[in-house]
Formats: C-alpha cells, sequence, structure tokens
C-alpha cells in the first residue's frame, strides 16, 4: 500500500515528514549540487585546461576518471564512519576537504599532478552521496523515499543548470588578476564547498530524535515509524559485513549502477564540448546556458517520473526505472545522428531526462532491502562500484572513436550501456522489498504529505 492510498489518524507523523522535506531535503539538495559541479566542473574547462596543462586527450580521460578510483576504495569506510559518528560532523569533514582538494585543481601543472588531484578528490567524497542515501532512511518512510530521493537527485541538474553559466562566467574571468579562467573556476567553486560544509555542522541533525525543529509528539512519531520499518526489513537483510559485500542482490544493484554510470558521466564529461560544436561556438557563457537546457527539461522530468514511482507498486516501480534509462539511450543516440545543433541538443535532453529520472526510483530498491550496517556497506559498495563506470565510461568512450574514427561511436557504446541497466532493472520486478510486506505497510501507513 502506498501514500496516495493512506489514510492515517496521526498528524504528528505528517507534520514530521512535511518539515523534514521543507527543512532537511532542500539543504541535501545544495550540498549535492556543490558536490556535482565539483565533480565534473573539469568538463567546462577541458579545452582551456588542456592548452594551458599541455595535457593529452587521452590523459584528461585518464584523470578524470581517477577521481573515481579514490571514490571506490573509501566509499565503504566513510558510509561506516557515518553510521559511527553521525552525518553532522562527517558531512562537514567531506565537504570541507573535497572543498579545498578542488580549489587546490587551479594548480595544476602536469599530468602527475592531475592524476593525484582527482584521486584525492574522490577519496575527500567518498561518502558523500551513499551517505545521503542512508541518512534519508533515518528519517523518511518508505514510502517517501523516491520523491526524497528526486528531489536530492535535483543536484545533478540544477549543478548544470546553475553551475554551467557560473563556470562559464568564472572562465572568461581569464587574465583577470594575473589568474586563468580555469584557475578562478576551481578556485571559487572550491571555496564554495567549504563554508556550505561548515554549515552543514550547525543545520543538520543526525536521527528525528534529536531535531529541536520538530515538536515531542513529531520526534516520537517519526523516530517510531523509521524504527518499526528498519526492525520489519532487519529479518530480510543481510547481516553483518562479508555478508554485506558478499550478498548476491547487492552485486545485482552494484551491476546496473555500474551500467547507469557508464552513460551518465560518459555523456556528463563531455557535454559542454558537444554543446559547443553542436553551436560552433568556444566553452564560455553562452555554451553554459545552451547546456543547461537538456539539465532544465531533466528537472521536470525527474520530480514527474519520481512521483509516479512513489504511486506505484515495487515491481511496476522497475518498470518506470528500465523505462527511463531506456528513453535516455534513445535520446543519446539520436544526439549522435543528427547533425542539426537542434536536433542533436534535443537528444541530449532527451537523455539526460532518462538518466537523471531513473536514478532515485533505483536507490529505492536497495533501501527497501538493506538497514543498519547491512544499510551502510550494501549502499556504499553499490554506489562505489557503480561509479567506478565513471572511470570506465571516458576511456572506453575515447578508445572506441579513435578505434573507429568515429565520434558517435563513442555516444553508442554509451546509449549501449544504458540499454543494459534497462535490461536489468526488469529482473528487480521479482525481488520483493521487505518494506512492502504486509506487516509493514501496516506499521507506515501514513498520508500524503505533499
Amino acid at each position: 500500500m502506498h501514500a496516495d492510498e493512506q489514510t492515517s489518524h496521526d498528524p504528528a507523523l505528517t507534520g514530521a515528514i512535511r518539515k523534514v522535506m521543507t527543512r532537511l531535503i532542500p539543504f541535501l539538495l545544495l550540498m549535492y549540487v556543490i558536490a556535482f559541479l565539483d565533480r565534473v566542473n573539469i568538463g567546462f574547462a577541458k579545452d582551456e585546461f588542456q592548452l594551458h596543462t599541455g595535457i593529452s586527450e587521452a590523459a584528461y580521460a585518464l584523470g578524470a576518471g581517477m577521481f573515481f578510483i579514490g571514490y571506490a576504495l573509501f566509499e565503504v569506510p566513510s558510509n561506516l564512519v557515518l553510521q559511527r559518528v553521525g552525518a553532522r560532523w562527517w558531512m562537514c569533514r567531506i565537504m570541507v576537504t573535497w572543498g579545498l582538494i578542488s580549489a587546490a585543481m587551479a594548480l595544476v601543472n602536469s599530468e602527475g599532478v592531475f592524476y593525484l588531484l582527482r584521486f584525492l578528490l574522490g577519496a575527500a567524497e567518498a561518502g558523500f552521496f551513499p551517505g545521503v542515501i542512508l541518512y534519508i532512511t533515518y528519517w523518511v518512510p518508505h514510502a517517501y523515499r523516491a520523491r526524497c530521493n528526486a528531489l536530492f537527485y535535483l543536484g545533478i541538474p540544477l549543478a548544470s543548470v546553475l553551475g554551467g553559466p557560473l563556470s562559464g562566467l568564472l572562465l572568461e574571468l581569464d587574465g583577470v588578476a594575473g589568474i586563468l579562467g580555469w584557475q578562478w573556476m576551481f578556485a571559487v567553486e572550491g571555496l564554495i564547498a567549504c563554508v556550505v560544509g561548515v554549515w552543514a555542522l550547525f543545520h543538520l541533525d543526525d536521527r528525528p530524535a534529536d531535531a529541536t525543529w520538530l515538536t515531542a509528539a513529531q520526534r516520537t512519531a517519526l523516530q517510531s515509524a523509521v524504527d518499526s520499518e528498519a526492525a520489519v526489513t532487519a529479518r530480510h537483510s543481510p547481516r553483518g559485513l562479508l555478508t554485506s559485500l558478499l550478498d548476491g542482490k547487492v552485486l545485482y544493484f552494484s551491476l546496473v549502477y555500474f551500467l547507469i554510470q557508464c552513460a551518465v558521466y560518459g555523456m556528463t564529461f563531455y557535454l559542454p564540448t558537444q554543446v559547443a560544436a553542436a553551436v560552433g561556438r568556444d566553452v564560455g557563457v553562452l555554451v553554459g546556458l545552451v547546456t543547461a537546457v537538456p539539465w532544465a527539461i531533466a528537472l521536470l522530468a525527474n520530480i514527474a517520473v519520481s512521483v509516479g514511482a512513489d504511486r506505484v507498486n515495487q515491481a511496476r516501480r522497475s518498470f518506470v526505472a528500465a523505462g527511463s534509462v531506456v528513453v535516455g539511450s534513445a535520446g543519446i543516440a539520436a544526439s549522435a545522428v543528427f547533425a542539426n545543433p537542434v536536433l542533436a541538443i534535443g537528444g541530449l535532453s532527451v537523455a539526460a531526462a532518462g538518466y537523471i529520472s531513473v536514478q532515485p526510483v533505483f536507490w529505492t530498491f536497495p533501501a527497501a532491502y538493506l538497514t543498519g550496517t547491512a544499510a551502510a556497506v550494501g549502499i556504499g559498495l553499490i554506489n562505489s562500484l557503480g561509479n567506478l563506470g565513471g572511470f570506465v565510461a571516458p576511456i572506453a568512450k575515447n578508445w572506441v572513436e579513435e578505434t573507429t574514427g568515429s565520434p558517435a561511436a563513442g555516444l553508442f557504446l554509451l546509449a549501449a550501456c544504458g540499454l543494459g541497466a534497462g535490461l536489468l532493472l526488469l529482473v528487480v520486478a521479482r525481488f520483493r522489498a521487505p518494506a512492502e510486506t504486509p506487516e509493514a505497510a501496516a506499521r507506515t501507513r501514513t498520508p500524503e504529505a505533499g
């Protein structure tokens, strides 16, 4: 039974969920906007960065992907630390350290320094995304998670809608105070992360029981709801570190997410230069604004798909997720076929909409299957292995294009990854979410939180 079908006599729980959605989710979204921008702003600086540092195309692809090596190695340990020390301190640590390292990218003068800083950036940011997904399970009952995940996931398109013009503007400061444009971009955007990281220490609370901005009745109702749901999930969840790491469903989810991330990052790292080629201009404010178009469309699609996903059971939700990623693959394939700039950008818009919309829906599956330490480990592992797609995709795309002599071949490879993810998502329909068992549904009946 789902939120839109449920009725409740507990206004305290309803009010608590509404407050979570208005206080915590927007702040987590802000953090993700900054995180994603610092992760992919290298795409905006690509041409000028390579020109001044002498870094080759192959070295750029390798360096862009090095982020995900550090990210994968430290993801699970970081999530375990968050579970132990709480989100406030750990999110602050993550944001301040990655902000300082991102700002240090302005000092890159060789391939070796580029590789090192991208690796350290990944290590510093490790645990942020899965930490937030885990954190949401502490605050939000299962019936609302797709839309909460979707609001958080708006960070990706917003980072490009807002970050594209910002990065373009900073790039045009080239020469101001004797500093190159790409150096301005890395320094300013990195320091913004440090400021928001310190803010997180004062804004976040670890659990509903700690939230002074909830009434006593709301704290009790919300903590009871999430604890009851976790108790049901615990009877189905793997137990222990090793068991969680080797669990078949966790590894299956990791493969699905790997293919999704291959498609997403293969597109994201090269989107500004693809748009620049389509409109016949260098990367700057204009290209930044045009690049924002696909992500603006993804914003709308993300909300629509996630709200629809919350209104159906898990079996049907898997079809929603599969359809989204397949549509995205059709869009990126179309962008490779069309020479007309308007049609090419239209294809990229469809790709962005599909690839962004699938991800918040995807994360409802492992979050319904895992709890406690298993959730910290499993969600961390899924995200770390999945994000290796961000390492593989730029290198594979570059290799395919050089081998075939066709830029379109790289885009077709990304589309194939998305199609593979869509086929695997159909199998998730066979997985029964513990949170959707009759007992769990009885414990979590709440009205629409809006």
